[in-house]
């Protein structure tokens, strides 16, 4: 972990004194508590399964729709851990399926209820079909997994949220802000905490994952020189949901205390950082065809080609902000946890409302994304959602 946190622009683990706090309390109630880990599989699915798994849960089944990345995961907890007392299952379901259905109605006794399950990607509100999806996976599967907790007397409910989703400006954020409207209103059946977080590094699909696999195959680094981001590590990750999960009380939105002013950093700047870990000079290029070129030559000679341009595409956000100024904090009960605190407020008429338009554009077979779009600023009316035409697929 020591390399990721250098890496990211820090030198130490952030949550460290909080968990090693509560490590006691933690064990105590694992150990004796069953847990159901939806979306397991992911970056932040894997962490929060193996941070549950090490303290010796009596229950631990881990859904995900990736058979892959699952198999990953049983082989890096065997690997890492060994085995529990506990019964420890995976399954490679849908959790928008009728077999996932199923599975609750025969296994469906969890104390906690975690779901790391999301489309998380700007990149996919390109078209209206994967769009269409991340509202089903974001939005309406959490929905209907809290439904399930509830009907089986499940104590809690913990879902993955974002910060893209405080003053939000692309569809992603979005919908998982309108997911949080969806939370409130179940708030009233079931406790529910969630979090938003940084970026994690290295995670499945990201673009510091992606340097890794340009790496590999020989291929130029490319990153945006004008965006700065928070990062967190995959471990970081896994502490900050299982915190949330164990300890948030109803409605908690869970945060890492970052500052501006020692945790924010570009991609350049850790593509750079990267580089040099791996023993390469990077070597700035001013269009993608000269960095396709020499990514032939340039690596025998310990450099490495790198395009860094400014960023112009749809649904990218100027900067990082946990809460906004509206919402009520709590600062002091962590050292480095900040909390949300929320009543139950929402608009029926407005969730009523999303539900019956989306419902309708399913049941037509047809929608566009315009449509979407119209809706979501009915939902959320100072939407920042700015169309540029541009998207990631469009740039190496």
């Amino acid at each position: 972990m020591n390399s990721v946190i250098s890496l990211i622009g820090r030198d130490e683990e952030i949550f460290f004194n909080d968990v090693n706090k509560y490590e006691a309390e933690l064990r105590e109630v694992i150990s004796s508590s069953c847990f159901l880990v939806l979306g397991g599989a992911g970056s932040i699915g894997q962490a929060v399964t193996k941070e549950i798994f090490k303290r010796n849960p009596k229950k631990l089944h881990v859904v995900d729709i990736s058979e892959n990345n699952m198999v990953e995961l049983v082989r890096d907890i065997r690997s890492s851990f060994g085995y529990i007392d506990g019964d420890f299952q995976t399954f490679a379901l849908d959790i928008g399926s009728l077999e996932y259905d199923a599975f609750i109605k025969a296994d469906g006794k969890f104390d906690y209820v975690l779901n790391l399950s999301a489309l998380k990607h700007v990149r996919s509100e390109k078209d209206p079909y994967t769009l269409m999806r991340m509202i089903d996976v974001n939005v309406f599967n959490t929905d209907k997994t809290i439904q399930q907790s509830i009907d089986s007397g499940a104590k809690k409910y913990f879902c993955v949220s974002t910060d893209k989703a405080a003053n939000p400006v692309n569809m992603m954020g979005a919908s998982k802000r309108i997911m949080e409207m969806f939370l409130m209103r179940k708030s009233e059946q079931i406790v529910i905490s969630t979090a938003r977080f940084a970026n994690v590094a290295f995670s499945d699909g990201s673009l510091l994952h992606g340097f890794n696999q340009r790496i590999q195959k020989r291929q130029p680094i490319v990153a945006p020189c004008d965006i700065k981001r928070y990062f967190v590590t995959p471990q970081e990750s896994g502490e900050l949901c299982l915190m949330s999960c164990i300890f948030g009380e109803n409605r908690d939105i869970f945060f890492p205390k970052l500052s501006e002013a020692l945790h924010l950093i570009s991609f350049a700047d850790i593509a750079v950082k990267y580089l040099e870990q791996l023993g390469y000079e990077p070597h700035l290029c001013e269009t993608e065809d000269e960095a396709r070129q020499l990514a032939h030559t340039l690596p025998d000679q310990g450099k490495w080609p790198c395009l860094f341009t400014a960023s112009d595409t749809t649904g990218e956000k100027d900067f990082e902000e946990f809460f906004t100024d509206k919402e009520e904090l709590d600062m002091s009960r962590f050292e480095n946890l900040g909390i949300i605190k929320n009543d139950p407020l929402y608009e029926q008429e407005l969730l009523t409302l999303f539900e019956n338009q989306i419902s309708e554009m399913k049941h037509a077979r047809a929608w566009t994304k315009e449509q979407i779009v119209k809706l979501f600023f009915t939902m959320i009316p100072d939407f920042g959602h700015k169309e540029t035409g541009k998207y990631l697929d469009s740039k190496m």
